[in-house]
C-alpha cells in the first residue's frame, strides 16, 4: 500500500502537486497520466526516494522492493543476457560465483552455488532472462553480444528487460513503449497481465492503458485525483465530473445572484434590515463553487496541397538497403492520393528503410522509383527532432522555410500549433521533447505536402497532442504512410496495412486486432536463422544420432569446432543485418553503411568456408 498524505511536491521554485490524499492498494495497475510538465516523473522520483516532498507525507511498507527501468546504460562489456540477468542481483551474484568455481574447479563452491540457486528458485532464471530479450525483440544471436555494441534504443529495451527481470513488489515504468515495435509492445501488455505486484505507469499509449490498467491517477493543475477504471473509464467520469461541476456552480451563482438582488434592494429598508443582514450572512457563509475551466483544446492541421494528383509515388521491383545489403526484396509499392498505409512488424526489420526509400534519402539498390511532378512529400523522423538547431527560436526555423513572410504570419501559425505568444521566440533548447517533435511536425505542415511519411511521430508526444494529430491525420487530404506503435493513431487514421519483416515488404489481410491475434499464434521459437541453421542443426543431429554407433571415423573433436565457428559466424552475420537494419547506428556519423555492409560480405564469405569445412567433415566421417 502507498498513501499520499496532504502530499506536496515541488522541483525548484515551481510547485507542482499539493494537497494530495490518496492510497494505491497492493496488486493496483495504476496509469499515470496527465499533460507533459504535470509532475509525472517528479511523483515517480519522489516514490523512487530521490525527491523529497514539499509538505506531506508518502507512506511506503519498509521493505517493499521496488524497480524502475534506467534512464541511462553504460558501454559495458557485459553480455546482454549478463546484463538482464544482474537485474536480479542475488541470482546473477550466485551465477557468477559458480562461474568463477567452474573455472578454478572448486567443485565444493559450485556444490554450495547450487544449493543457494535452490534457495532462490533461481535454476530458471538464464530462461527467465532469455525469454525476456526475445519478447522485447532480441533474437538469440544477439544475447552474447556486448551491451556497448546497440544503439540507443536497443539500449533502452535491455534496461526495460532488466528492470523487468528485478524480483519486485512496486515496479514504476516510464513511458516503457517509447523505443518499442507494436510487435513488442503487444508482448509487454501480456506480460504486465501477469504482474503480480503493484505497477505504476506513466504512459501517453492510450491503447495501452486501457490493455493493461486497473486504475487512472490524473494530475492536471497541481492536483492528483485517482479514478476506478482504465484510460476510456477515465475520460467517462471526468466528463461527467465536470459536468455536474459546472450544474454546480451555476446553481450556486444563481442563488448568490437572487441573494444579492435582495440585499441590494432591502438594505435601505428598515422594515426589512433583518433580513436583509440574514442574507448577507448567508452569502458570506456559501461554499465558493469553482466553474469548470475549459482546458485549452489542442486543434492542429496540415493544409491542404493546392495539388493531389491521384497516382502520387510507386516502387517498382526496388531492392532496398544500404551499400550492397539488401534489408528489404523486390519491393512492389503504389501510393495513391487518400491512401492510409501502416506499416507493421518488429524494429530492426526495415520499416524505416522503406520510408527513407519511398522519401528518396535513400537510393535503391535495383528497380525503380517514380513520383509525380507535383509530388511533395512531408518527412518526419526522429532524426528531424534531432537536427533542429540549438540557440534558434521556433520562429527562426519556420522563417528558414518562409523567407519574406511577416512574423505576425509566421506567429499565427505557430500559435496553432500551440506555441501561442512569446513562446514562439523561446530557443529550441529549453523544449521538452514533445515540444520538439510538435515543432517539427509543425514546419512540415507550413511545406503543405500531399504525401506525409511518418516514422514514429508520437514520440514523447502527450496524450492531448497525439488526439488532435489523430484528428488531423484523419482530415488530411493526401496519403499517408505512417509507422507507429500507437494503435490508437494508426486505428484512427489507416485502413491498409502492410508486414514488413523477413528481407519481405507485403500487405497484411486484416486489421490490428488480427494482427495481434496473429503475433500470439505464430511460432515464437522462431529466432531469425534462416534455413543455413536449420541444415546445421539437422547435421549435427544426425551425427549425435550416430556417435554411440562408433560406425564414424570422423574427429568428433574437430567436428565439435567446425560446427562452433558455423554458429559464431551465423551470430555475427544476424547481428550484422540488425545493424545495417537499423538507422541509428549510423546517424550521425557514427558507423558508416558502407563499411558495415563490407564487415556483412567478409563474414559471409567466412561463413560459407565454415559450412563448407563443416560439411566436408561431415561427409568425410
Amino acid at each position: 500500500m502507498i498513501a499520499f498524505r496532504d502530499f506536496a511536491l515541488r522541483r525548484g521554485e515551481r510547485l507542482l502537486l499539493s494537497k494530495v490524499d490518496l492510497t494505491l492498494q497492493a496488486g493496483w495497475r495504476v496509469g499515470v497520466i496527465g499533460r507533459n510538465g504535470t509532475g509525472k516523473s517528479s511523483l515517480f522520483a519522489a516514490v523512487q526516494g530521490e525527491l523529497e516532498s514539499d509538505v506531506g507525507n508518502l507512506d511506503m511498507p519498509s521493505r517493499v522492493r521496488m524497480a524502475a527501468v534506467a534512464q541511462e546504460t553504460p558501454a559495458l562489456d557485459d553480455p546482454a543476457l549478463d546484463f538482464v540477468l544482474s537485474g536480479d542481483a542475488q541470482v546473477h551474484s550466485v551465477l557468477m560465483a559458480e562461474r568463477a568455481a567452474v573455472e578454478r574447479e572448486d567443485w565444493e563452491a559450485v556444490a554450495e552455488c547450487h544449493h543457494r540457486l535452490e534457495e532462490l528458485n533461481g535454476y530458471d532464471a538464464t530462461a527467465r532472462a532469455g525469454k525476456l530479450l526475445h519478447g522485447l525483440g532480441f533474437s538469440p544471436d544477439t544475447h552474447e553480444r556486448a551491451v556497448k555494441e546497440f544503439s540507443g534504443g536497443w539500449r533502452v529495451r535491455l534496461n526495460l528487460a532488466r528492470a523487468l527481470m528485478t524480483p519486485s513488489d512496486l515496479l514504476l515504468l516510464d513511458e516503457p513503449t517509447n523505443h518499442l515495435d507494436l510487435d513488442a509492445v503487444l508482448w509487454l501488455e501480456q506480460w504486465l497481465l501477469k504482474y503480480p505486484g503493484t505497477l505504476m505507469l506513466i504512459s501517453h499509449d492510450r491503447e495501452f492503458l486501457d490493455e493493461v490498467t486497473t486504475h487512472t491517477l490524473h494530475l492536471h493543475d497541481g492536483k492528483a485525483k485517482l479514478y476506478a477504471g482504465d484510460y476510456t473509464a477515465f475520460e467517462r467520469q471526468r466528463a461527467e465530473h465536470l459536468r455536474l461541476q459546472q450544474i454546480t456552480h451555476e446553481k450556486a451563482q444563481a442563488e448568490r445572484a437572487h441573494l444579492q438582488s435582495f440585499i441590494d434592494r432591502f438594505s435601505a429598508s428598515a422594515a426589512k434590515a433583518k433580513q436583509a443582514q440574514s442574507r448577507v450572512k448567508r452569502l458570506a457563509k456559501m461554499a465558493g463553487t469553482e466553474a469548470v475551466r475549459a482546458e485549452r483544446a489542442l486543434r492542429i492541421e496540415f493544409p491542404a496541397s493546392s495539388k493531389i494528383p491521384n497516382a502520387l509515388l510507386r516502387l517498382t521491383e526496388a531492392d532496398c538497403g544500404y551499400g550492397q545489403h539488401t534489408v528489404l526484396d523486390n519491393v512492389g509499392f503504389i501510393l495513391e492520393a487518400g491512401d492510409r498505409v501502416a506499416l507493421l512488424g518488429p524494429n530492426g526489420a526495415g520499416k524505416s528503410t522503406l520510408v527513407k526509400s519511398l522519401v528518396g534519402d535513400l537510393a535503391l539498390l535495383t528497380g525503380e522509383r517514380n513520383g509525380h511532378p507535383d509530388l511533395r512529400i512531408g518527412y518526419f523522423a526522429q532524426h528531424t527532432v534531432e537536427s533542429l538547431r540549438e540557440g534558434a527560436t521556433a520562429i527562426d526555423h519556420l522563417a528558414d522555410l518562409a523567407p519574406g513572410v511577416a512574423t505576425q504570419q509566421l506567429r499565427d501559425f505557430l500559435g496553432k500549433w500551440n506555441f501561442p505568444g512569446d513562446r514562439a521566440f523561446e530557443k529550441v533548447d529549453v523544449f521538452s521533447g514533445g515540444e520538439r517533435a510538435r515543432l517539427a511536425l509543425a514546419m512540415i505542415a507550413w511545406l503543405k505536402p500531399n504525401v506525409l511519411l511518418l516514422d514514429e511521430p508520437t514520440n514523447h508526444l502527450d496524450l492531448d497532442m497525439r488526439e488532435a494529430l489523430a484528428e488531423a491525420l484523419a482530415e488530411f487530404e493526401g496519403a499517408i504512410v505512417l509507422v507507429s506503435h500507437d494503435r490508437h493513431l494508426i486505428g484512427l487514421v489507416c485502413d491498409t496495412f502492410w508486414r514488413v519483416a523477413d528481407g519481405v515488404a507485403q500487405p497484411f489481410d486484416g486489421d490490428l486486432d488480427a494482427y495481434a491475434i496473429w503475433l500470439r499464434s505464430r511460432d515464437n521459437s522462431n529466432d531469425g536463422k534462416g534455413a543455413a541453421k536449420a541444415v546445421v542443426a539437422a547435421a549435427s543431429a544426425v551425427v549425435a544420432a550416430s556417435a554411440p554407433t562408433k560406425a564414424r571415423k570422423a574427429n568428433p573433436h574437430k567436428l565439435a569446432q567446425a560446427e562452433a565457428r558455423v554458429a559464431e559466424l551465423e551470430s555475427k552475420l544476424h547481428t550484422l543485418d540488425m545493424d545495417l537494419a537499423d538507422p541509428d547506428r549510423y546517424a550521425g556519423g557514427r558507423d558508416n553503411a558502407a563499411d558495415l555492409a563490407r564487415q556483412r560480405d567478409a563474414v559471409a564469405i567466412e561463413l560459407a568456408a565454415a559450412e563448407a569445412e563443416f560439411l566436408a567433415l561431415y561427409d568425410a566421417a
